[in-house]
């Protein structure tokens, strides 16, 4: 886990904006605003950093959670999943930005460049996040705030993927501003009011984001509002799923095989009319 400060411009050791670099910043200034802008700039920026997917979310204790956009390339796009499965408890004690949120003192607003793989993020974490949907490395440029939150535009690279080699991280540096403030106008032109809203890519209007429950009587709770007739064991699977955790996880953690998981989830996305993880978040969470 890496945590560094933009080098300024023209300094020496700064990477230098090649021609493909800067063809690529040029092409996303036209989708600014538009809905096809978050899906256009992770295909452009594919020659500089190929992440199969990217977010931008801001976080910490004293804001209300956001995700702003989101989208994936060439892997089924589970970015909405990922966020939730976050926000159902890793984001409380997120070491990855260097420190938890209430230990963070910050005097002046500044932004930093953070690279990790999912071998260095905290057990919890790693396995409702990274582990449970193929995320191998991070890179992120980050704005801290003095109140403690994080806005954070943060590009995955997913486990049939090759590690982001130097070059790839150099060249990530010398963007990641123009990133950073290109995200922040998007935001601006598409959705004026979205600092309080989640805004995801391809949905016609933001929602407010609701409360993600945290624990497994919420979610059993919410699970049971949504379909009565879930029986006991698909509703400790459910749950479980909502918090994040893989098929193997919930095995080890009911004490049962991964098969009869499988088949206790099946039964239940049966009742609820649905097929994948992603329709369950939307059904009981959304």
């Amino acid at each position: 886990m890496r945590q560094w400060l933009p080098s300024p411009p023209q300094l020496p050791g700064r990477p230098a904006c090649t021609a493909p670099v800067s063809h690529t910043l040029a092409s996303m200034v036209p989708r600014l605003g538009e809905a096809g802008f978050a899906q256009g700039l992770l295909q452009d920026l594919e020659p500089v950093l190929p992440a199969a997917s990217w977010s931008v979310y801001r976080t910490g204790h004293r804001c209300k959670p956001t995700l702003f956009m989101s989208a994936s390339r060439g892997v089924p796009d589970t970015t909405q999943d990922c966020w939730w499965a976050y926000l159902a408890g890793p984001y409380r004690s997120d070491r990855t930005w260097g420190q938890p949120f209430d230990d963070v003192h910050i005097i002046e607003p500044e932004t930093r460049l953070c690279h990790v793989s999912a071998s260095e993020v905290d057990g919890e974490h790693r396995a409702r996040v990274y582990e449970a949907h193929g995320v191998a490395e991070r890179v992120s440029v980050v704005e801290y705030k003095s109140t403690g939150s994080v806005f954070a535009v943060n590009f995955y690279r997913h486990q049939h993927q090759k590690p982001f080699s130097d070059r790839h991280i150099g060249e990530f540096e010398a963007v990641a501003p123009v990133l950073l403030a290109l995200a922040r106008k998007h935001i601006q032109l598409s959705r004026p009011q979205a600092m309080g809203h989640v805004y995801v890519a391809g949905q016609p209007a933001p929602a407010p984001l609701p409360t993600a429950p945290s624990t497994l009587a919420d979610l059993r709770m919410r699970l049971l509002r949504t379909q009565a007739d879930l029986t006991e064991r698909e509703l400790d699977v459910c749950a479980r799923l909502l918090q994040g955790m893989t098929q193997e996880g919930i095995a080890a953690d009911l004490g049962l095989g991964v098969p009869t998981v499988k088949t206790y989830r099946n039964r239940a996305f049966a009742r609820l009319g649905i097929h994948f993880r992603n329709e369950l978040f939307a059904k009981v969470l959304g």
